[in-house]
């Protein structure tokens, strides 16, 4: 879609210092105003999927900054795209879409770079309400870090100077003369659509736009009439008059997460966020970047509208600032490890879909997950091994949540018996659940993954029993094996998309699915019987399944292969690679119940 298509489409010129800017507007002009700023080398259609998502609640404004687009270029070039004059433009074209009321701002890339001006210079006081920043560090404040870490070294100081000197290298190349205008206008224009989509998964669309060579041959003044100049002499004043929101994608080629340290001193209202995304995260996540700007604008609105400070949008929890906003689905969600597993993502900040066979079950905990702390939260009735549901509930969540970006594979039923006693349908039901329901899970959730580009993890239930024999629990270990094997296959295989994949492997684990595992070869007296007995055993052991759903979240964060969880799967682990004939002997052993 472009953005001449969105309903309510608008656009009008504005003048300011000799030149033309082109301003889009979209949506009810009575809303507050949201400015999206782009950055290099693009034009403001590299916003077209965000604004989209962003019309239906604001009054969206872009417009494509001198030189770009279909806005006119200074003359000359040189000169002609300092800060000072940026920020003229800022305000002429939010004094022409919104004179009587402050407008939240929005920047990317060299978009943020400036906008970090525009928030922070007494001129604009007044006229701004909020920003949030992505991709681009204010200029004043780089600069003094540089300072901090050349006056003040050690190891990891200059490590970290020396790893943002690398990633800055397209910074000196757009120094040297001509060079960069003979590229863009030449072959790296040319080219540059599809470097996009190799590289950064930027999907296509009505970006690039045909303006894309000039725009970048002018967009190199920039970096000529800004960087150095206020890299050697920045601001002491470089201080929001702002809340500010930082999303740092954590995948970004260009820039280091270490250059938002101490960020809070130059901020005294920071939100942060990260994402595990590259640089244009405007056209690879434009679900997630309009969710977090919509909270945070909507926050502040209601703050200034009851005259209270700007609240702190950000969940406060573990990992609040990796899974905040992102969506995850949790099979097996109505209780045990699955519940708290869909728990912690809340209290985290996550968007949750719980899905479990138990339709009031999984509600119960897409409820209390809104009430934790996730933003949203969806409850989905579906049987994990039927194949044909898992389709349709793939689709559904796309369709109306967007893609996954953390799935964790844990429904599973138990069962327990000598494998003699054990009956074909007693293997198909516990493969069917255990096997093939992580099976479609990997398969139909983990290939929207991986058409997106954008990376995701998978984790996947297993159990100690993957790797610890047992003749009580033939069908059950052989389904968690199973598991835990597909998980390092695909592990190995999706990793070159960005795709980590964990199997967890939990020992004695306090749920209740004790209470319905079925014992093979029992009458009905005596599976109630063996049933009571190790929920009794299991309950005595005590460990909760809130120190699973604990080690779930640290394995995405550290993309962690295998994780034994209690001490006895840890133990088993260790046995398992170092004396696989003890873990044999005790296999041999009748459990005591």
């Amino acid at each position: 879609m472009s953005l001449q298509d969105v309903p309510g489409f608008r656009e009008r010129r504005v003048r300011t210092g000799g030149i033309e800017l082109c301003v889009a507007e979209l949506g009810d002009g009575t809303r507050p105003t949201v400015v999206l700023v782009h950055g290099y080398p693009d034009s403001k259609e590299v916003w077209t999927q965000v604004a989209v998502r962003l019309v239906e609640q604001w009054h969206v404004v872009l417009y494509d900054v001198r030189g770009h687009g279909r806005s006119t270029a200074p003359e000359p070039l040189r000169g002609g795209f300092t800060l000072e004059k940026l920020t003229d433009d800022f305000l002429a074209v939010v004094d022409a879409v919104s004179p009587d009321r402050p407008v939240h701002l929005v920047g990317h890339d060299w978009g943020s770079v400036q906008s970090w001006e525009f928030a922070t210079v007494k001129r604009t006081e007044g006229r701004i309400a909020s920003f949030t920043s992505m991709s681009g560090p204010s200029l004043d404040h780089f600069g003094h870090w540089i300072k901090q870490r050349m006056t003040r070294p050690t190891p990891r100081r200059v490590g970290q100077l020396l790893g943002q000197g690398a990633k800055s290298w397209y910074v000196y190349m757009l120094h040297t003369p001509v060079l960069p205008e003979l590229a863009w206008r030449g072959p790296l224009g040319k080219q540059w659509p599809r470097i996009l989509q190799r590289m950064e998964k930027v999907p296509a669309g009505d970006y690039p736009t045909p303006s894309l060579p000039n725009d970048a041959a002018h967009g190199a003044w920039l970096y000529r009439d800004n960087v150095r100049a206020r890299l050697r002499r920045p601001r002491a004043d470089a201080y929001a008059h702002v809340p500010v929101q930082l999303i740092t994608p954590t995948g970004d080629i260009f820039l280091s997460e270490k250059l938002y340290d101490q960020l809070e001193l130059w901020v005294p209202h920071l939100v942060r966020r990260s994402l595990p995304a590259k640089h244009w995260v405007p056209r690879t996540r434009p679900d997630q970047l309009a969710s977090w700007i919509s909270e945070f604008v909507a926050a502040d609105e209601s703050a200034r509208e009851d005259g209270r400070p700007a609240p702190d949008t950000a969940p406060t929890g573990a990992y609040a600032d990796r899974f905040g906003g992102q969506l995850v689905l949790v099979t097996g969600a109505a209780g045990g490890i699955g519940r708290a597993t869909a728990f912690a993502f809340a209290e985290a900040g996550a968007r949750v879909v719980a899905v479990d066979r138990d339709a009031e079950g999984a509600a119960r905990t897409a409820e209390m997950a809104r009430l934790i702390g996730s933003p949203a939260a969806w409850s989905e009735a579906v049987d994990v091994s039927d194949e044909q549901a898992m389709e349709k509930l793939a689709e559904k969540v796309a369709a109306e949540y967007g893609i996954v970006d953390v799935l964790v594979n844990n429904a599973g039923i138990g069962l327990s018996g000598s494998f003699l006693e054990t009956t074909s349908e007693d293997w198909k039901n516990v493969l069917d659940v255990n096997l093939w329901g992580v099976i479609h899970g990997c398969r139909i959730f983990g290939r929207q993954m991986a058409e997106r580009g954008q990376g995701g993890h998978i984790v996947n239930t297993a159990s100690a029993a993957a790797y610890q024999p047992s003749r009580a629990l033939p069908a059950y270990s052989t389904s968690k094996a199973a598991v835990l094997m597909l998980s390092e296959c695909l592990r190995a295989e999706l990793a070159e998309r960005s795709i980590g994949v964990s199997a967890i492997c939990p020992g004695i684990v306090n749920t209740n699915i004790t209470a319905t595992t079925h014992f093979a070869g029992a009458d009905a007296d005596e599976e109630k019987r063996l049933r009571k007995r190790t929920s009794r055993l299991y309950g005595l052991r005590n460990y909760p399944p809130e120190k699973v759903a604990d080690a779930i979240l640290d394995a995405v964060v550290h993309n962690r292969a295998v994780v034994p969880v209690t001490p006895e799967a840890r133990a088993a682990r260790f046995l398992s690679r170092l004396s696989p004939g003890a873990l044999r002997g005790i296999a041999r052993l009748k459990p005591p119940l």
